[in-house]
C-alpha cells in the first residue's frame, strides 16, 4: 500500500537564489551560480557559498549564524503555509525533520580562535551552538512549535533521510504535519575536510565527464510542508497535486567514504522506491542524479541507473549548478524535481560534453531540452548516495 506525503508548500535558498521562476530558468538552461574561490593549502578551490552578509540577520543573537540565516531565507517564503498548519493542527502536532551535517562548527572554531588569542571564550558562547539539533530548535522556537523534532546527519543523504523519517512518523500518528528538509553550509572546516580526502576539484565540478576531477561544495536550505492527507486549504498556489510518493533506502556497509563500486546499493535504493510507489521503471520521466563529479560516485551511479532504466530516461546532476550542498542536497534536488513536474521542464546537465566511454550509457539532459512531446512529466526520482553507503531515493509525483 502506497504511503505518500502530500506537499503543501516548499521553498529553498541556494547559490541560484530562492525565486522559483528565475531558478527554474537557470535549471533549464544549465546556468551555474557564482562560485567563490578559496585558497586551501595553496590550491585554489571553488565553492558555491553564499555571503551571510547578503542574508537578513536572525533576530535572536543566540541563533544568528550562517546556517540559521540560510534557513530563515527559505522559511520566510512559506511562512503563511506554516502558520496555517499550526492553526489547523496545533503546535504540538507539527513535527520538524531536517538533515544537516556541519551545523555550528564555524561558531565553535571562531570561539576557539578567540580562546587561543585571549585565554577566554567569547561572552555568551556555549558548545550548545554546535549541537546537532541546533538548526531544528531554531525553527521550533521561531514558530512556537512543540511537536517532535528530529535531525538526521547521514552525510549527503541527510535531508532525504529526513523525508523517510517524516513519512514514517506521520503514518505512525506521531504528528499530523511536518516541516521537512535540510540546511548545510560549505564552511572552512568542511572545505578542508573534503580537500584532505582529495575529493574536492580545483575547478567547478564536471559530473559524468571523462575529465571529472571531484566535487564542488555549496550552501543551501530547503523545506517542505507535508501531510498524510490532501488538504487543499493548506496548499500554496501552484503546488496542488505534488507529493512524495516513493521512498527507498539501502545500506552498502562497504566503505566509510567510497561507494560500493558495482552500484548495487544505489540500485537497491531506487528499486525500493519504485516498489514503495507501486511503479515500474518505465514510469519515471526524469532522474536527478546524485552526480558528485567524483570518479567513484559517477561510475557506480551510471552502472545502477543504466541497469534499472537503460539509456532512455532523461537524467542530470544539478550539483554542477548549485555545488554539492551536503545535508541539504537530497531535499534541494527533490525541490528541483517539484519545479520540473510543475512546469514540464527538464533540469539540464552541465558538463564539458566529454562523456566517459568507460561508463554505462546514461541519457544526460541537454540545456534547453524539452520533455518528449505527448509525454507529460508525472514521476521523477531523486538520488542521494552518501558516505558510509547510506543510499536514499525519493520519487516525487504530480497528479494529472
Amino acid at each position: 500500500m502506497s504511503r505518500p506525503l502530500y506537499i503543501n508548500d516548499f521553498a529553498f535558498h541556494c547559490i541560484l537564489g530562492g525565486d522559483k521562476t528565475s531558478v527554474l530558468e537557470k535549471l533549464k538552461n544549465g546556468e551555474r551560480g557564482d562560485f567563490t574561490v578559496y585558497d586551501v593549502a595553496g590550491v585554489m578551490r571553488p565553492a558555491a557559498t553564499i555571503d551571510p552578509e547578503t542574508l537578513p540577520a536572525v533576530d535572536s543573537p543566540k541563533y544568528d549564524n550562517r546556517v540559521n540565516r540560510l534557513s530563515q531565507a527559505a522559511l520566510s517564503q512559506m511562512e503563511s503555509s506554516i502558520h496555517k498548519a499550526i492553526e489547523k493542527f496545533g503546535p504540538d502536532r507539527i513535527g520538524i525533520f531536517i538533515g544537516s551535517c556541519d551545523n555550528g562548527s564555524e561558531t565553535s572554531l571562531n570561539a576557539l580562535r578567540t580562546f587561543r588569542e585571549t585565554g577566554a571564550y567569547p561572552e555568551g558562547y556555549v558548545l550548545d551552538y554546535q549541537a546537532a539539533d541546533f538548526p531544528a530548535r531554531f525553527i521550533a522556537e521561531r514558530y512556537g512549535i512543540s511537536g517532535m523534532l528530529s535531525v538526521h546527519s547521514t552525510a549527503c543523504a541527510s535531508s532525504a533521510s529526513a523525508f523517510v523519517s517524516a513519512r514514517n512518523n506521520i503514518y505512525a500518528g506521531n504528528c499530523d504535519a511536518a516541516i521537512v528538509g535540510g540546511v548545510d553550509i560549505a564552511s572552512r572546516s568542511v572545505i578542508l575536510g573534503f580537500a584532505s580526502l582529495e575529493a574536492m576539484s580545483d575547478k567547478p565540478t564536471n559530473p559524468f565527464s571523462a575529465n571529472r576531477t571531484g566535487l564542488t561544495l555549496g550552501d543551501a536550505a530547503v523545506f517542505f510542508l507535508v501531510t498524510r492527507e490532501d488538504f487543499p486549504d493548506l496548499q500554496a498556489e501552484g503546488v496542488q497535486g505534488l507529493k512524495a510518493l516513493g521512498f527507498g533506502e539501502s545500506a552498502d556497509a562497504d566503505h566509510i567514504t567510497a561507494p560500493r563500486a558495482d552500484g548495487e546499493g544505489a540500485y537497491l535504493a531506487m528499486k525500493a522506491a519504485l516498489e514503495d510507489a507501486g511503479l515500474d521503471a518505465a514510469s519515471i520521466g526524469y532522474v536527478n542524479l546524485h552526480g558528485t563529479g567524483t570518479r567513484l560516485n559517477d561510475a557506480m551511479e551510471a552502472r545502477a541507473v543504466n541497469r534499472l532504466f537503460g539509456e532512455s530516461v532523461p537524467a542530470s546532476s544539478t550539483k554542477a549548478l548549485t555545488g554539492h550542498t551536503l545535508g541539504a542536497a537530497g531535499g534541494l534536488e527533490a525541490a528541483f524535481c517539484c519545479l520540473a513536474l510543475q512546469n514540464g521542464v527538464l533540469p539540464a546537465h552541465l558538463f564539458d560534453g566529454c562523456e566517459d566511454p568507460e561508463l554505462p550509457k546514461v541519457r544526460l539532459v541537454k540545456p534547453g531540452e524539452a520533455c518528449a512531446a505527448g509525454s507529460p512529466l508525472r514521476y521523477c526520482i531523486s538520488n542521494s548516495f552518501a558516505f558510509g553507503g547510506c543510499n536514499v531515493s525519493l520519487i516525487i509525483a504530480k497528479e494529472q
